[in-house]
């Protein structure tokens, strides 16, 4: 496959998965990595839609370790959607995973209501007018609200979603009440949270969410996730979500 301006082709190291990454978007971290791993409950023949999906990461990853029917990825910037085509095109995906290129807000005008079993999502952290931003449009888009903000991704997954179908998350620590609030608003109920650590000794910098659309009331609180033992190795259980433990 011939490759544009900036363009390289990273192993996954799992299951012979690549992916076409652009040194001048925002390339994945290991949030995505750690939120498709949190998603393998999700059903046998399920229909996923991956809300932001960027590179199509997590719609990549998802297509070998869950047994879905079709995954929708949403990426609302042309140039990113069309690298994450041809990411699903080099791992032979079509049939599996189709790249929308659009706003979540038009969603309508590709999937029906009440239509998708689960929800996958690695959101902006950062809302419009916090944080430093960075002049690079294409990554500006990735990190801030800009084009859509939480509540958008959490009000249309949930239209988007069947009774009792599941909402997946990944986010940052200070947006966990917000998050909470929208969920009720839009009839998720929240069923299990993990909060991630850089080390055992640091504060959360991300959260692992997971609600399901008019559910009874229930909250599992995982046990915490570290991603750094005190050398700065992996720590087993990052090393098994990667495949290499």
């Amino acid at each position: 496959m011939e490759l544009k301006e900036n363009e390289r082709i990273d192993d996954l190291e799992y299951k012979g998965l690549k992916i076409i990454q652009n040194t001048n978007y925002f390339c994945f971290g290991i949030d995505s990595i750690l939120l498709s791993d949190f998603a393998r409950d999700i059903k046998k023949d399920s229909n996923i839609v991956d809300i932001g999906t960027g590179t199509g990461i997590i719609s990549i990853l998802l297509s070998k370790k869950v047994n879905a029917k079709k995954i929708y990825a949403i990426e609302v910037q042309k140039e990113i959607a069309d690298m994450a085509s041809r990411s699903v095109e080099l791992n032979n995906l079509t049939d599996k995973i189709e790249i929308i290129n659009d706003n979540i807000k038009n969603i309508k005008n590709h999937l029906d209501n009440n239509s998708i079993n689960a929800i996958v999502t690695n959101p902006p952290y950062k809302k419009q007018n916090t944080g430093i931003k960075n002049d690079n449009i294409n990554k500006l888009i990735a990190r801030h609200e800009v084009t859509a903000n939480l509540e958008d991704f959490i009000s249309y997954g949930s239209k988007l979603l069947k009774d009792q179908g599941s909402f997946y998350m990944v986010n940052r620590p200070e947006r966990l009440s917000e998050i909470m609030c929208l969920f009720n608003k839009y009839k998720i109920e929240p069923k299990k949270l993990r909060l991630v650590y850089p080390k055992i000794n640091k504060e959360s910098n991300l959260i692992l969410i997971k609600g399901t659309k008019n559910a009874k009331p229930f909250l599992e609180i995982q046990k915490p996730l570290i991603i750094y033992n005190e050398d700065n190795t992996y720590t087993d259980e990052i090393l098994k979500i990667y495949n290499k433990k």
